[in-house]
């Protein structure tokens, strides 16, 4: 796309301001200085006018809004390492890049996951607002029980890099570690993580203690965890997910952790967010997190800087390398 005038560069929300700096010296760049999500109708008009759309997962670029592309629109960079919001089918046909911004949101998603972990296995919000609520009246040798950590099983559903994160740090609370995978990862990694391969889901699932959602969201694994699925689960297991709300029946779990047919859960993300189950909502067995897994600045600022870096290299008639082909589980 070797051009001598700066693309137009629409961002759809506000970014780090040391990434819009850049954005604005190096394109021309149109900010979203208010952080309101755009409409339909205002991403179909950024399509119709820009170069490049630079998108976040809260935004849903289908079918729809990429057919309202205009001659102009030759990318879209998202901002975000899930592409499950970009119809990439769609896009491909229309000759569109798409590129995301992986690996660097691995070890902050990977540090929530543990903090979801613990806080789930030992209670700690329900502590927390016990204290707050003023209502504590002081140690006793049953009160607040939680379970311990050490020698549980762990169970990581996508050994991609965010479950290998995972896996390295569980294993310093000395869990044991499984995980069910498309395929078995390269046994290198498995001799270095120690970890065990289920083939079938199902089996690991009857089998752990605690279970972490790693894997993307893709057709193949919506509801993957559906109600069947998570009635095979012990009754007191922990379930986590910090990977998209979409992969687990949500109203499935939901009465599950209402009936005691799971012991507990912690979730940062959810199949219809921002809407959160109100059912969920007056649960004390599960933690809730709005979608903060990769909450960090040093985290925020490295996805921009990909996303300019797969920009500029686009625009100098060069593969980005970040480019989206497709994705699986």
């Amino acid at each position: 796309m070797p051009d001598r005038r700066k693309p137009l560069v629409i961002v759809t929300r506000k970014l780090p301001d040391v990434i819009e700096t850049r954005m604005m010296e190096l394109f021309d760049a149109r900010l979203n200085i208010e952080d309101r999500a755009m409409t339909r109708d205002e991403l179909m008009a950024a399509m119709a006018e820009a170069d490049v759309l630079v998108p976040t997962v809260t935004d849903t670029i289908d079918a729809g809004v990429i057919e309202a592309a205009g001659p102009r629109l030759k990318m879209i960079a998202s901002f975000g390492t899930g592409v499950d919001h970009i119809d990439l089918a769609a896009a491909h046909a229309r000759g569109i890049v798409v590129t995301n911004t992986p690996g660097v949101l691995t070890e902050d998603t990977a540090d929530m996951t543990r903090a979801l972990i613990l806080a789930a296995a030992r209670r700690l919000v329900e502590g927390e607002r016990l204290v707050r609520s003023g209502e504590w009246t002081g140690w006793s040798p049953t009160s607040m029980l939680g379970h311990r950590l050490y020698g549980k099983r762990l169970g990581i559903i996508g050994m991609g890099r965010i479950g290998q994160a995972v896996t390295r740090r569980a294993r310093g609370f000395g869990l044991s570690i499984h995980y069910h995978n498309r395929r078995r990862v390269h046994p290198e990694i498995a001799q270095e993580l120690e970890a065990t391969y289920w083939e079938s889901l199902d089996q690991m699932l009857a089998r752990m203690d605690i279970v972490s959602i790693n894997c993307p969201r893709t057709p193949a694994t919506y509801h993957l965890l559906s109600a069947r699925r998570l009635a095979l689960m012990k009754r007191d297991a922990i379930l986590v997910n910090t990977s998209r709300g979409e992969v687990i029946d949500e109203a499935a779990l939901t009465r599950m952790l209402q009936r005691g047919e799971l012991g507990a859960a912690g979730l940062d993300v959810f199949e219809h967010e921002p809407a959160v189950n109100r059912k969920l909502l007056k649960l004390p067995n599960v933690v809730l997190l709005p979608h903060m897994g990769s909450a960090t600045l040093e985290g925020r600022i490295d996805m921009g800087e990909k996303v300019i870096v797969n920009i500029r290299t686009f625009i100098d008639g060069h593969r980005p390398p970040d480019r989206v082909i497709s994705t699986e589980f």
